[in-house]
């Protein structure tokens, strides 16, 4: 059960009521404490997935001042230790009285969540040679046929995240977040395109070699699991477990297929290049459309009910676009003309 600290503060006139309303939320403790600036802070000790709830309470009743900013802190252990009663799905259940906020899967809140996928859309400098680095490593165990490189590249690449930080704001509406997450993307995507097409002229490229032959073709499989592998990520963002990233980006290879692309456009053999590049945008299609579908099963919404209204048309045409993208290239893939050579 992870937990979690809330502080803030507010004008002391307003403690008592706050304190009042925070007792009726599912927390652990509360404390309060005067300042000497005529407010009063107030700290929360909550379960992670009941933040959520109590932020929203609260931003409705505070507003958005600056002297009321809430933040959140992780809890490693508390003592004494904070038991979970064990009768106490029994009594939720016998009650019925389960609202679609309480049945919902646990989750980190949502600007918790939000948080993390904002922090792997920063353009840096740092973000660019990482990618450049995973690229020379994938391409390397691409022409020596070597699984266990291409494995590492896989896990260097910082590629996922802004992906799913793109279905993510998608499904909330939230443009800027989309357009930062769009901008690091297609960095990200233009470096390993040129490093790997560098490579592709320098090194001696073999397309018969398994590695590089198993990327320059889509097939049903394919989707599958990249459909697998974007709602897992998603939901290792969502319950904030991030080891299971590692797995994710394994199972999903954005990078490898992206390098060959790369390779072999360097080499001359534009058409296995093109069928690279279809098995690259399969990936990216089923992981958006599978982390769309995730973040809306685990019932993230806006806040506000104007947010939710933008938010719900943003959702509508962003599925749209990745499921015609994910059903043309599914066609293809069934007519036989996916990296054929």
């Amino acid at each position: 059960m992870a937990l979690r600290l809330l502080e803030f503060s507010v004008p002391d006139d307003e403690a008592h009521g706050i304190a009042s309303a925070l007792e009726e939320q599912r927390i652990h403790h509360l404390w309060t404490a005067s300042t000497d600036s005529e407010f009063t802070a107030i700290r929360v000790l909550l379960d992670a997935e009941e933040v959520e709830a109590v932020t929203d309470a609260l931003a409705d009743r505070l507003g958005h001042r600056d002297e009321c900013r809430m933040v959140l802190l992780p809890v490693e252990a508390t003592v004494p230790r904070i038991e979970e009663p064990e009768d106490q799905q029994t009594e939720d259940e016998a009650a019925g009285n389960e609202t679609e906020e309480e049945a919902r899967a646990l989750r980190i809140s949502r600007e918790e969540l939000y948080e993390d996928l904002s922090s792997g859309t920063r353009l840096t400098v740092s973000y660019g040679v990482m990618v450049a680095l995973s690229t020379v490593v994938a391409a390397v165990g691409l022409v020596r046929n070597d699984v266990a490189i291409i494995i590492g590249a896989m896990v260097i690449a910082p590629l996922l995240g802004p992906n799913i930080a793109l279905s993510f704001a998608s499904t909330l509406g939230d443009t800027a977040l989309a357009r930062r997450a769009l901008t690091t993307l297609a960095a990200g995507f233009a470096i390993a395109a040129a490093v790997s097409v560098v490579l592709g002229i320098v090194l001696e490229v073999d397309p018969a070699s398994p590695e590089i032959a198993a990327r320059t073709s889509a097939t049903f499989g394919n989707i599958a699991l990249a459909l697998a592998a974007g709602a897992a990520g998603s939901l290792a963002f969502t319950t904030g477990v991030p080891a299971v990233l590692v797995g994710v980006m394994v199972a999903v290879a954005l990078l490898p297929p992206l390098t060959t692309a790369g390779l072999l456009a360097g080499e001359g053999q534009w058409y296995a290049s093109f069928g690279a590049l279809l098995l690259l945008v399969t990936n990216i299609a089923a992981i958006n459309l599978a982390a769309m579908a995730t973040f809306f099963a685990q019932r993230i919404r806006p806040r506000a009910w104007w947010e939710a209204e933008r938010a719900k048309k943003a959702r509508r045409v962003t599925v749209a676009a990745w499921a015609v993208t994910l059903a043309v290239l599914a066609a293809l893939i069934a007519l036989g003309r996916v990296g054929e050579v």
